[in-house]
């Protein structure tokens, strides 16, 4: 195949969850625009319809579909709309996750267990429901989670105080590998991206304030830019990626080669 061939996903049919708004959409529309048919699901229905309409400017069709992932039953619903839409699916990006910050010393059991249940629940019960689907479409696949930096090393109180958030992502590595080696068999390739920081509505308030020290910290001087994630996601969930699974690809700017 011609190398720009190896990045063409057209044909694919993508699933990818937390895809209304911040980084699910920029992979969203990446995915889309490497050719493949998106599904996108969130939590909730407004952030769908800015998500879909903005889509669309983009020549992106894609469907919709509200689904919290802490919930089995709304999972396997999602599953089974997107395979009664389009037969199959062939990529899924595991990118809905939330935070929540305190000092460890008074992190709230509940808020634990809920960043935990999504981040790392959610992304457990999705990827065995989509997984389940590809092994009996005959095996293939590739499987793209979104883990972080932070999974990778510590970081001081002033930066970022989400214990719960840190730990979540580190499970979110480990079932990555997990996964992989699990799925070989099958022909699922599974990986993950670990960002550093973008301007998200998630990160908005550690940006607020201690984004002149992330910068600093970071060997590129800088916190990531608008489309600098989506090439490669595109790139795990590719043919140009056949013989690559179980990695956690690092988009941080260099923070963990530090």
């Amino acid at each position: 195949m011609h190398a720009l061939e190896l990045f063409d996903l057209s044909g694919k049919i993508a699933l990818v969850t937390g895809g209304s708004r911040g980084l699910g959409l920029e992979i969203a529309t990446g995915l889309g625009e490497a050719g493949a048919t998106v599904a996108i699901t969130a939590r909730r229905a407004n952030f769908l319809a800015s998500a879909e309409a903005e889509l669309r400017s983009r020549g992106i069709t894609p469907l919709v579909l509200t689904c919290d992932v802490t919930s089995p039953e709304q999972i396997a619903d999602s599953v089974a709309a997107t395979i009664a839409a389009y037969g199959r699916i062939d990529i899924l990006v595991n990118n809905a996750g939330i935070a929540w910050a305190a000092p460890v010393e008074t992190m709230p059991l509940d808020k634990w267990r809920q960043v935990m249940e999504t981040n790392a629940t959610g992304c457990f019960l999705m990827t065995q429901a989509v997984g389940r689907e590809m092994i009996r479409a005959g095996g293939g696949g590739a499987i793209v989670n979104t883990a972080s930096y932070v999974a990778a090393m510590g970081s001081p109180t002033e930066i970022i105080d989400a214990v719960g958030y840190t730990a979540s992502k580190g499970a979110v590595v480990s079932m990555t590998r997990d996964f992989a080696v699990k799925w070989a068999r099958h022909g699922i390739r599974v990986n993950a991206v670990a960002p550093g920081y973008f301007d998200t509505r998630l990160s908005s308030g550690v940006l607020s304030q201690a984004k002149e020290r992330i910068e600093a910290m970071t060997p590129l001087r800088r916190i990531g830019r608008p489309g600098e994630l989506k090439g490669a996601v595109v790139f795990l969930a590719s043919p140009a990626a056949a013989y690559v699974t179980g990695h956690i690809l690092a988009v941080d700017g260099g923070m963990t080669a530090l």
